[in-house]
């Protein structure tokens, strides 16, 4: 599932957050997603002594020239590799709020475009874990999804023992796709038909989540956006081209538990966002699945 989500965000032109304790294999499935695709790949490390610099670029004085001439960061990529994210401190975190939404960078005044597909793949350790600083709302929502590794049972951590102990897995990964082929299979994705009755019910499960009394914010119409593109994506990849309220209600979880704040009684009460969120697919009317 953690797979097929996401290539879902790749494909509907999001970014993804990979979200769970250390060694369940976080950077491995961001670095295969990354190696799957023969385009520009960077990674980065976050820090908490990072700037945003080191991640945007700088411009730097050229002594022949006599002038300033930018040096493009690592953000200049198709693929964007940010190991744990939550390291850095927020005014790092936030040098990508530029990138993520508009695809471009503004330095000294300048902007400059960045490269097509882009997408930022970030892992993060739970904010409990020890000197980590919590992601800000405008950054969580700028992620189309969260998702979660969680530990193997025991039978696939055996086979990793006997497959995986003598090499990495990730020496044996080649391409099977180049940027091009991203590019071409997005505008696929793009023309997949939403009908207006899928569409009420996404902007129904959006509303509810803004009126739950466990919530203190809501999914913003950002999300709204999200959802329709990733269940478009979704579709897609079942070789369908047309959204059903199933493609919505499998994406809802990840899709929009991350981007609401539950009050401080839900806290206590250990009520998660994505209990609130499962709660309203299973209480909301489903229209009838037509194309």
């Amino acid at each position: 599932m953690a797979v097929r989500l996401a290539l879902t965000v790749l494909l509907a032109e999001g970014h993804l957050l990979i979200e769970d304790v250390p060694g369940v294999g976080k950077t491995m499935l961001a670095k295969a997603l990354a190696r799957s695709i023969r385009c520009s790949v960077r990674r980065v490390q976050f820090t908490p002594d990072l700037l945003p610099s080191d991640i945007t670029g700088v411009s730097a004085y050229n002594q022949k020239l006599r002038e300033f001439e930018f040096k493009p960061g690592p953000v200049f990529a198709n693929i964007l590799v940010g190991d744990e994210v939550n390291r850095a401190s927020p005014k790092t975190q936030s040098a990508l709020l530029e990138c993520m939404e508009e695809r471009q960078v503004t330095v000294d005044g300048t902007t400059y475009r960045l490269e097509s597909p882009f997408m930022v793949i970030a892992t993060q350790n739970p904010v409990e874990m020890e000197g980590t600083y919590p992601l800000p709302e405008a950054q969580r929502d700028r992620f189309t999804a969260r998702i979660s590794m969680g530990y193997p049972d025991p039978a696939a951590e055996l086979e990793m023992l006997d497959t995986h102990g003598q090499s990495s897995p990730l020496d044996r990964l080649t391409p099977v796709a180049d940027a091009a082929d991203v590019r071409a299979l997005v505008e696929v994705v793009r023309q997949v038909h939403v009908a207006p009755s899928v569409r009420q019910y996404a902007i129904d499960l959006i509303t509810a989540t803004r009126r739950h009394p466990d919530l203190r914010l809501g999914a913003s119409p950002r999300a709204t956006l999200q959802l329709v593109r990733a269940a478009r994506a979704y579709a897609a990849l079942d070789d369908r081209d047309y959204v059903v309220p199933d493609d919505l209600q499998a994406l809802a979880v990840p899709v929009l538990a991350h981007r609401l704040l539950p009050t401080a009684e839900a806290q206590l009460e250990r009520r998660l966002p994505e209990h609130v969120v499962t709660e309203l697919v299973n209480r909301l009317p489903v229209p009838a699945p037509h194309r």
